[in-house]
């Protein structure tokens, strides 16, 4: 098992910090420096900026949203940020939700799966620098009647395949995500709960392919706080959780309640909903289960977050993304470096 840092949302008032971050993960020896966007910081700047402030750690889309590109002009920035980082990018992709995609991009939130397959498929053409050419239902190229004609990308990536990865919770979307990419990004992942609520599924969908776990990503991010009192650590990220059971999405579509619930907490997935809902925020949060929290993060002293990485390589995890909790730059860099000598403590690292 090898370690990420995942950086988050850039834009939040700890940019600088976020930076010296990836610069101290690098030194450290992480594998993989993530950025995501929403509504707000574009990854691929941010991934530009940190690649060109960095010297051998992988930089990752924790995603691009698939409603806000093109696919070719995905295809365009991938190799991009392939060439400048001298073949260190990881090409991460998402649906993100209806509220972002048909709210912000003003794009219907329909056919997820089939749009997701069609997207990777043109992508992965282009990026291939074929000449290209695609009839589907989301996207015809080039358009029939018109003056376009088959292009290919002029510019070359350092590697012949950039890293692919899909970030999934549902059932379907991790079955088709273990059929067609390289690698999965995940969520509230449970080392207890791994086999029936994700990697059955990925499993599922490399056999499809003819294919086996070998060599495919198993990337969940995971909080990481550290310290001595357990329970004082967990109660700081029960607002982060709630968030996502209770109010990321709608009542009747949100992924990360339905994950709650495969885990088997419907009753206290439907209370944290139901209080986010209805503007009980602090009431949401309070409903959150311990061991929810305890199960989906690293909390403790070293010994214990050694402990937990243990479970998690067990459970058949290759890259463990941090996401190192703090409020103040030595307070991140602190959780950084227990994250190595707790991943060297367990034993698990590759």
């Amino acid at each position: 098992m090898r370690l990420g840092i995942n950086l988050g949302y850039w834009g939040a008032g700890m940019d600088a910090d976020n930076l010296a971050v990836a610069q101290e993960a690098d030194r450290l020896g992480y594998s993989v420096c993530w950025a995501a966007e929403a509504y707000g910081s574009d990854a691929p700047t941010v991934l530009a900026w940190v690649a060109a402030r960095t010297e051998r750690i992988d930089v990752g889309s924790a995603i691009f949203q698939i409603p806000a590109r093109t696919p070719t002009m995905t295809a365009m920035t991938a190799a991009t940020l392939d060439t400048l980082s001298k073949g260190r990018f990881r090409l991460g992709l998402g649906v993100s939700g209806p509220q972002v995609s048909e709210g912000w991009y003003g794009v219907r939130f329909d056919k997820p799966l089939a749009r997701t397959r069609e997207y990777v498929e043109i992508v992965r053409k282009a990026m291939s620098r074929e000449r290209l050419t695609h009839s589907g239902e989301h996207w015809t190229l080039p358009l029939p009647d018109g003056p376009g004609k088959p292009l290919k990308l002029t510019v070359h990536p350092v590697r012949e395949r950039i890293p692919l990865y899909i970030a999934a919770i549902g059932p379907k979307n991790l079955e088709q995500t273990g059929e067609i990419a390289d690698g999965a990004l995940l969520i509230f992942f449970a080392p207890e709960h791994a086999e029936e609520t994700t990697l059955g599924a990925l499993r599922a969908g490399r056999e499809k392919a003819g294919l086996t776990m070998e060599g495919f990503d198993v990337a969940p991010t995971v909080p990481l706080a550290l310290g001595d009192d357990i329970d004082a650590l967990a109660d700081t990220f029960r607002p982060y959780t709630a968030l996502y059971v209770g109010g990321m999405g709608s009542r009747k579509q949100n992924f990360y309640n339905r994950l709650a619930r495969r885990m088997g907490y419907e009753k206290e997935a439907a209370e944290i909903q139901d209080r986010y809902l209805s503007g009980d925020k602090e009431g949401a949060a309070a409903a959150v289960p311990r061991q929810l929290i305890d199960s989906t993060t690293l909390l403790g002293p070293v010994e214990r977050i050694a402990d937990r990485m243990r479970a998690y390589a067990a459970a058949g995890v290759t890259t463990l993304s941090l996401a190192p909790a703090g409020f103040t730059l030595e307070e991140r860099i602190a959780a950084l470096r227990a994250g190595v000598e707790a991943l060297e403590r367990s034993g698990a690292a590759s």
